[in-house]
């Protein structure tokens, strides 16, 4: 097993010099439009499934269902049909499973052609689904999406947190966030659109449109720069360092690149990753990079995304209105993202994620005694309009709440909290997680509706209090932490400091003693 010693800075948590400079901002932007493909399909797809032609042509029975409900039935139950559910959560398996071959293609040829790859085939997903004949195009179409995405969503948080400055980097990560909730918006907009076309063909409309954002970045990372890291990590370090003061604007490079060659020498050192990832050095971030996506999706958004149209449809709402509704929380959601964009690096992590967890956990128990209180366990009963407009103001205050805190930060602390020679691997773990959990809620969320009605809200109520309570006592913050210095954070944790300084012998981050390697 090799044994990397690397330099320390005195202080463990300097900042470097340097500035955001205009390549960086436009670098880290292009890349953000990753995101825009998770959030597009995240919109589109709720909003298509509760359009009657689109129901009637493909999921026959829920359609039939959701007829007989308009007539005194079964408001909870009118959507369960575990093929409706598949159609949605289908893409989901295929990016948790396309996220474990991401990392060995990140490692190997750079961040950037990640992005490409994701988003060709992200391409070619939108052309089965705008053409689909029958249900089997339809899934398979979400297949390839579904690998798109596992690829953008391994590659771009990585690509973000390696390309910004350190005081930064919470700001420009949360960038990706901001583009998955600006793409919900603009999905719930075209599908509240689409859905007054005359002749029922509006949803193929919606589906295709999602080329327009796959074009996007699969241009766009064409001509994207790699990260010093990768370059690095590639063995460049000439080219790492020319890029390393091109993008902090400056020439005084030469604290943070010895830092980076000192990360690249561990990186190299490491041949097997995803076998490494799992050693008790590692553990602190191999947590995070499974409990905080894990978690991210037992906050119940979304259920909430996914299926906004179809649950204002089970309070009442015609399909315009319920549509209309979903459009007002995809714009709640995105304006709310801003929040984090602008207090991350001034207020840290933790402050945001405790604030939106109890604001979120507000919001829960609220639409569960809501529901509750008019809806009982029967399912029966007349929503009046004001009352479900009630629901949707409780809603809103949720989406808020994730927005600014579970939303980005799930996807910026894993990714800045690991190692070179694992990040790769870390994130796709952190990728695969989020998918699984994504898939396992939107695969069962129609079915427990039906099953646990109302209380399916105090479930999820109480999901969040067990990770307000995960943040309280584990999640360190990383606010102004240069990515390569993270191991200070570790050492200063009450629980994560007995498994990185155990061992004195064997240091593998930044800010330890040493000179020597391998």
């Amino acid at each position: 097993m090799a044994v990397v010693v690397v330099p320390s800075s005195s202080s463990g948590r300097q900042d470097y010099p340097g500035r955001l400079t205009l390549f960086v901002f436009m670098a880290c932007l292009v890349a953000a439009t990753g995101g825009l493909i998770f959030g597009y399909d995240i919109g589109i797809s709720g909003g298509v499934t509760s359009m009657d032609p689109f129901l009637s042509r493909f999921f026959p029975s829920v359609y039939r269902n959701q007829a007989a409900a308009a007539d005194d039935g079964n408001q909870y139950c009118k959507f369960d049909s575990q093929l409706l559910t598949l159609f949605t959560s289908s893409l989901y398996v295929a990016a948790l499973v396309a996220s474990l071959f991401a990392a060995s293609v990140t490692r190997a040829f750079g961040r950037k052609w990640s992005m490409f790859a994701g988003g060709v085939t992200f391409l070619a997903g939108c052309v089965l689904n705008g053409a689909a004949v029958n249900v089997a195009m339809l899934i398979l179409g979400r297949v390839l999406l579904g690998v798109g995405v596992g690829f953008a969503n391994q590659s771009v948080p990585v690509y973000l947190s390696e390309m910004a400055p350190a005081r930064m980097r919470g700001m420009l990560n949360n960038g990706f966030q901001l583009m998955i909730t600006l793409g919900v918006f603009v999905a719930n907009l075209i599908n509240y659109g689409t859905a007054r076309i005359a002749g029922g063909w509006g949803w193929r409309l919606s589906l295709a449109l999602a080329a327009v954002p796959a074009a996007f970045i699969t241009v766009g990372s064409l001509f994207l720069p790699d990260t010093p890291n990768s370059l690095l990590e590639r063995g460049h370090p000439e080219e790492a360092k020319r890029m390393l003061r091109r993008v902090r604007g400056t020439d005084d490079v030469g604290a943070e690149y010895d830092d980076l060659v000192a990360a690249g020498e561990a990186s190299k050192a490491v041949s097997h990753p995803w076998r490494d990832i799992l050693r008790r050095r590692y553990r602190p971030q191999l947590v995070m990079a499974v409990a905080i996506p894990l978690f991210q999706q037992l906050t119940g958004i979304n259920v909430i995304m996914f299926y906004a149209p179809v649950l204002f449809k089970t309070l009442g709402f015609g399909g315009g209105a319920s549509l209309m509704s979903a459009v007002i929380t995809g714009l709640i959601n995105f304006v709310a993202t801003f929040v984090s964009v602008v207090t991350v690096d001034r207020f840290g992590r933790r402050v945001l994620f405790l604030e939106g967890g109890a604001q979120m956990l507000a919001g829960q128990v609220a639409v569960g005694a809501l529901l509750g209180a008019k809806l009982g366990w029967s399912g029966v009963a007349a929503i009046p309009q004001a009352y479900a407009v009630g629901v949707v103001v409780v809603m809103c205050a949720y989406v808020a709440g994730f927005a600014w805190s579970w939303g980005p930060l799930a996807w910026l602390v894993p990714s800045e909290v690991m190692p070179l020679e694992v990040r790769p691997a870390g994130q796709s773990i952190t990728v695969a997680v989020n998918m699984l959990m994504t898939f396992a809620v939107a695969q069962a969320f129609l079915l427990t509706l039906c099953r646990l009605k109302f209380m399916l809200f105090f479930v999820f109520a109480a999901f969040v209090v067990a990770m307000t309570l995960f943040v309280v006592f584990f999640v360190p913050e990383t606010k102004g932490v240069p990515i390569e210095d993270m191991a200070e954070v570790w050492k200063a944790h009450w629980y994560w400091k007995r498994f990185v300084t155990e061992d004195s012998k064997e240091d593998i981050e930044m800010g330890c003693t040493g000179g020597a390697k391998n």
